[in-house]
């Protein structure tokens, strides 16, 4: 396999696990297509770090459900960066108190 052809699949595989990581957790996610693959390949590489070191390297173990579950861990982390929490995404840039004076004012 050519090295273009394994970076697309690569791409390929962080953007089904990236958009399965945004799907498991509620609420839009603002975010490109390139950041949601850049958040499916981190989690696949933090999975496959886990993988080795609780399994030693013998084997594939999880492989695509590991990989969606450090995605999720990831993607949570960056809702977290955001403002964010589980349940509320927030907001690119500003924090959780920005929002909801925001949404205030536009009340009033």
């Amino acid at each position: 396999m050519n090295l273009l052809a394994y970076i697309l699949l690569l791409a390929l595989s962080g953007l089904l696990v990236g958009a399965l990581a945004r799907l498991a957790l509620p609420g839009r996610d603002p975010l490109s297509i390139f950041q949601t693959i850049s958040v499916g390949l981190l989690g696949s590489f933090a999975a496959g770090l886990v993988s080795y070191a609780i399994f030693g390297g013998e084997g594939n173990y999880g492989g695509i459900v590991f990989s969606i579950l450090g995605a999720t861990v990831v993607m949570y982390f960056v809702r977290r960066s955001r403002g964010g929490g589980l349940l509320d995404p927030g907001t690119p840039g500003g924090k959780r108190g920005d929002r909801r004076e925001r949404d205030l004012n536009r009340r009033h």
